[in-house]
């Protein structure tokens, strides 16, 4: 059975095989958890998903709002979590907000993406993409 952590409070949600995963609502705020948006998240926020979710992907964007290319690549990370989910979570952290969350993963350029499965990073990219470039480096990175 796969868990994920809800968007809106933080809460631990199981996600029962026999049902709809993009149906699912949390069972302590009843916000749905899957949105088809990424989203923001603290250094906080992203220790809770990675200690939280098991069995759905991670995929983080690390950016900065003064990043040319971070801002050319953001509505191709919008898209492509409306195609991954809910096989993968969509996340966006800001590395001029949170310095020692970016710190923490050795992010030395942006934008990066951080594919994470079951807390662990298991594949990193560095570079602005297109949606279907991400899509696919995520399902290969999976494969």
């Amino acid at each position: 059975m796969s868990q994920i952590a809800c968007v809106a409070c933080g809460a631990g949600n199981r996600l029962p095989e026999d049902r709809d995963p993009l149906s699912a609502k949390c069972g302590r705020c009843k916000a749905m958890l899957f949105t088809g948006a990424p989203t923001a998240v603290t250094g906080a926020a992203l220790d809770r998903h990675r200690r939280l979710t098991r069995g759905v992907v991670l995929l983080l964007d690390v950016w900065a709002p003064w990043c040319g290319p971070c801002r050319t690549m953001a509505p191709h990370f919008e898209a492509a979590a409306r195609q991954l989910e809910p096989t993968a979570r969509l996340l966006k952290l800001d590395s001029e907000a949170e310095p020692a969350a970016a710190g923490a993963l050795n992010v030395s350029s942006i934008p990066t993406l951080i594919l994470f499965k079951d807390g662990a990073p298991v594949a990193r990219q560095a570079g602005a993409m297109s949606t279907a470039q991400i899509v696919d480096w995520t399902k290969r990175a999976l494969a």
